[in-house]
């Protein structure tokens, strides 16, 4: 650090300090400024070194540290007011309020000193002619922490009945902490009405509505309001995230996750934040910390995992079960310090109460997947079929069994399988009748999908033990349709040849009912379905002549046994239910091979007489694959309404029966469905659940990646840039071209810049842009790569990195000139002109070429109709306003009169071409052109001419003589006329009617 800093270069390097990240490197730095303010011999050079000690010590994990820098400055205070400029005397009695929190937060401090403090705080504060609100407020806070609820209510009466002055806090952190107040009282709804302009971003500030946010978690949960608690964890935590003295809020986070059903979640959040276990800069946030951490861990050991490593201090290697002790040990005997200064129970109360709550819902999916940490075992909310039967098997007897086995399996229910397996895990070893280990056989053998067949083939033999010729044909038929199923589509034809035509002969000798018929019917029309899919398949590869015969072939005897099954089960579907789904299998099946012929309309009237004949039987879990199938259809035929409906059917349908993929295909069906018309909300809801549910489902990594691909891309627009940036951010990684395509890179990419662009995070925006942009290039179509890196080069802009975002505007410049898109080459080259401008010595020379390019790239392009030739004209008009613009800027403090004139009459020679440009536009460069108009005005001022400065006002004036019904309406307008009344003030010229 230089020896000679003087107090300018020492103010600097105070402000470049306090942009830094919060944290010890920032407080070293402060204290190594403090010293070099003490060699100036300037009073007021350490005032302002220690002040801004104190501002980084009290955003920090160091806020012990603040009491020695205040005391020095009170003193100084004390001693030579005089040597306090204005904004210091303001800052010395405002950090009055933060010594009384800092207080608080230090057990070792006594109550006594204290409450004397508090005394001192009022005096000074009346001898300063400030109001006692913030006193008051500060008084409620020592109450509330010792649990004194009474004079609690009265300060908090005194603090709202108070002025606002300049001492109060400002608008968003009163508001948080009344609403604070309130949801200690368990005034849950209104903390949140309080909250709700600083939640909404009507009043922010350093600190909110990071704190607002993180408190309104729990409120949220307690209430229900489930959407809004998700939503405010997934905006909060990217707040605080960064924000080294916010563990307190920090500890709110990890809280909601613990109560959520997202311990997982939390486990990551203790992993990013490693020095919270042991920063004993301020013991009251690590008192929540702590007691959170307790919390956190004592559900994990809850859901099974108590043995599994989780993060903890540094040292050494803990588990869950180690952490909890170690966690409720630490938050126990810092509450007994405090309790013991304060000489009252009511801190230990309170973080026992939090270090025993209870999870307030089973499982909120966040859209997001914890993968850091292996997430504890859960139980699912809805035990499975299984585990029913398993959890029946230990308290029934094995009659009973066989009855609700033969009963699931007689109402085609989809948990007749594990009902059978429940039977035969009781049975065990005993010996069963024929039938009964037969049908237990053939579950079993069904329960096992397509490896399946040898099961299959030993029910049948059961089945004719125990004389049912019929169904040991039926049995045969299943095991011949899992080989069609495993590939072995022609082995499966010839397999079922025989029970085919067995069961047909038996039917007619009235050796077999309808019911085995039909299944043998079915089974085979099944293996001839899929014989017609594969060559489906090998046909999307091109079909030689002979191919295409047979595939021709396939598709007639597949649709001739299907009429066959139809004509067979139509007679009995009324007293029949097995024979019922058959019948309605069939008419699925031709619609199957409509749609397999083109004849989308057919297959979709088909399909849907299924679905309805399904549901009519009281089977709706068979209904599901065709209403599915159905969507697809309606939204190829472009009938949202009907995919719509479809959709939510099959959702209705198979809510309760599904697998965990399955729900998770539907969901993002709908969230499709729903998101192509425009309903962001409700597909957001829908992309959400097929996350979860994907990720439940071990599939998180393929369709989970794609459902928080496609539920960011709902919060994007929707405007919920935080929300997106976090879901999206979880995509990434899963992400992958050989599986979502990299189209679906490109765009996760691209929303994230969005998003990270809104939030004001401009380098990382611009990186992921970049990255995009790299993928683009070696499309075909260039235009997305040109986008890409214009946005890019507007991020790498805004960042403060001129150079790169030179570079990235040079290319996309280039894309665009090779695309032929006028547009956003002047663009580009307008961005490089106010970029090379900055740039001492021939920056403005350079700026010149590159406006006079973009503007002769507009003159030079030809319109292909008169909409592009308005769009052209616009973008003239705004090259030359931003040429005038530029060259205006360019007239530095110390210029000769001669040429400050010289440079303000180029710059107005294109702003008159500007507005007449503007002008040609009509009512759609209204707007343009006076702001042009009054642009000009001004020059014509600074260059003496009040006439023709005060004739342009008046231009102004009259273009917007009509909009008096809108002016109150439009801010615009009612802007540009107040500009044009001040600038003929300002030129001496009276105002008057045009």
């Amino acid at each position: 650090m230089s020896a000679t800093m003087d107090f300018e270069a020492l103010r600097r390097a105070m402000a470049e300090n306090y942009e830094q990240p919060e944290g010890p490197a920032r407080n070293a730095r402060a204290e190594q400024l403090l010293s070099e303010a003490e060699k100036l011999n300037i009073p007021l050079a350490v005032i302002e070194a220690l002040g801004h000690q104190l501002k980084v010590y009290n955003y920090s994990s160091e806020k012990d540290k603040m009491f020695v820098p205040f005391a020095r400055l009170l003193r100084m205070w004390d001693e030579r007011p005089e040597d306090f400029d204005e904004y210091e005397v303001h800052s010395l009695h405002w950090v009055f309020k933060w010594m009384s929190a800092g207080m608080l937060s230090q057990p070792h401090i006594p109550l006594g000193s204290i409450e004397k403090w508090l005394g001192e705080m009022e005096h000074r504060y009346r001898l300063a002619g400030h109001s006692e609100r913030a006193v008051r407020s500060a008084e409620c806070s020592v109450a509330t922490h010792v649990g004194d609820m009474a004079r609690a209510e009265r300060a908090y009466a005194a603090w709202l009945a108070a002025d606002r002055d300049s001492m109060a806090d400002c608008h968003a952190c009163e508001l948080h902490g009344q609403g604070w107040w309130q949801a200690q009282r368990g005034e849950d709804a209104r903390a949140l009405e309080l909250w709700w302009p600083v939640l909404e971003g009507e009043y922010t500030c350093a600190h909110e509505p990071h704190t607002a946010l993180a408190s309104s978690l729990l409120p949220l949960l307690r209430l229900g309001r489930l959407d809004e608690a998700r939503a405010h964890h997934l905006r909060g935590f990217r707040l605080v995230r960064p924000m080294e003295s916010m563990r307190s809020a920090y500890a709110d986070h990890v809280e909601f996750c613990a109560l959520t059903g997202n311990e997982a979640r939390g486990l990551e959040l203790l992993a990013e934040r490693p020095a919270y276990f042991t920063d004993s800069g301020e013991p009251r946030s690590k008192l929540d910390f702590m007691s959170v951490v307790a919390l956190l861990m004592d559900r994990v050991t809850e859901l099974g995992r108590g043995d599994q490593p989780v993060p903890g201090p540094a040292g050494r290697t803990w588990t869950a079960r180690e952490l909890a002790a170690h966690a409720r040990g630490e938050a126990l005997s810092l509450a007994a310090r405090f309790d013991e200064r304060n000489g009252t129970p009511y801190v230990g109360t309170l973080a026992r109460e939090r270090m025993s709550r209870q999870p307030l819902v089973d499982r909120l999916p966040l859209g997001i997947r914890a993968r850091t940490v292996t997430a504890p075992v859960r139980p699912t909310s809805a035990p499975s079929a299984t585990d029913a039967a398993a959890a029946a098997s230990s308290e029934a007897d094995l009659s009973a069994l066989l009855a609700e086995a033969r009963r699931l399996s007689a109402s085609l229910h989809p948990q007749s399988v594990a009902a059978w397996d429940a039977v035969a895990e009781a049975a065990g070893d005993e010996e069963l009748a024929p039938r009964d280990r037969a049908e237990m056989t053939d579950h079993q053998a069904m329960g096992l999908g397509p490896e399946g067949a040898e099961l299959f083939a030993r029910a049948a033999e059961l089945y004719s033990e125990a004389g049912d010729p019929g169904e040991a044909l039926a049995a045969r038929a299943r095991g011949a349709y899992v080989l069609a199923l495993s590939g072995r589509t022609e082995e499966a034809r010839a397999a079922v040849s025989e029970p085919y035509e067995r069961v047909l002969a038996l039917l007619a000798d009235g050796g077999t009912g309808v019911q085995q018929a039909a299944s043998v019917l079915v089974g085979r029309a099944r293996i001839l379905m899929q014989r017609v899919q594969e060559a489906a398949e090998e046909g999307e590869n091109g079909l030689s002549g002979d191919e295409g015969a047979e595939a021709d072939e396939a598709f007639a005897a597949a649709e001739s046994a299907v009429r066959e099954l139809l004509a067979l089960a139509e007679t009995h579907t009324v007293d029949d239910l097995l024979v019922a789904s058959r019948a309605a299998e069939a008419h699925a099946m031709l619609g199957e091979l409509a749609a397999h012929a083109g004849d989308v309309e057919r297959a979709t009237e088909l399909l849907t007489r299924a679905s309805e004949a399904f549901v009519a039987a009281g089977l709706p879990w068979f209904a599901v694959e065709y209403e599915a199938r159905l969507t697809g259809m309606a939204r190829h035929l472009g009938d949202a309404e009907a995919a719509e409906r479809a959709a939510r059917a099959a959702l209705e349908h198979g809510g309760p029966y599904l697998e965990a993929t399955g729900n998770a295909q539907l969901h993002l069906q709908l969230a499709e469905v729903l998101g192509a018309t425009g309903r962001f909300g409700p597909a957001a809801e829908h992309a959400l659940q097929a996350a979860h549910w994907a990720d439940e489902g071990g599939e998180g990594a393929t369709l989970g990646a794609w459902a928080r691909h496609q539920l960011g891309g709902f919060l994007v627009r929707q405007g919920r840039w935080a929300e997106a940036a976090e879901v999206l951010e979880s995509a990434l990684p899963e992400l992958a071209a050989e599986t979502h395509g990299e189209g679906a890179l490109v765009q996760t990419r691209w929303w994230l810049g969005d998003c990270l662009s809104e939030l004001s995070e401009h380098r990382e925006a611009a990186e992921h842009w970049l990255q995009a942009a790299e993928i683009a290039r070696h499309w075909p179509e260039q235009r997305d790569h040109a986008m890409l890196a214009h946005l890019a080069a507007e991020a790498l802009g805004n960042a403060g990195l001129p150079d790169q975002a030179e570079r990235a505007y040079e290319r996309a410049g280039d894309l665009w000139r090779s695309l032929g898109n006028v547009h956003g080459l002047v663009r580009s080259l307008r961005a490089r002109a106010w970029i090379a401008a900055r740039e001492e010595g021939s920056g403005l020379d350079a700026a010149r070429e590159l406006m006079t390019e973009a503007v002769q790239g507009c003159e030079a392009a030809v319109p292909e109709d008169d909409a592009a030739r308005d769009r052209l004209a616009a973008e003239l008009a705004d090259t030359h306003r931003q040429f005038g613009d530029l060259i205006a800027r360019s007239v530095t403090g110390d210029a000769e009169d001669e040429l400050i004139n010289a440079v303000f009459e180029e710059s107005l020679a294109h702003l008159t071409r500007a507005i007449t440009g503007f002008a040609s536009l009509g009512e759609a460069g209204l707007h343009s052109r006076t702001g042009a108009e009054l642009a000009a005005g001004w020059l014509e001022a600074d260059l003496e001419r009040p006439e023709a400065a005060a004739a342009r006002a008046r231009v102004v004036l009259a273009a917007y003589k009509e909009s008096d019904a809108t002016a109150d309406a439009d801010e615009t307008v009612a802007s540009r006329r107040a500009e044009a009344e001040h600038l003929l003030r300002m030129t001496g010229t009276e105002t008057q009617e045009p």
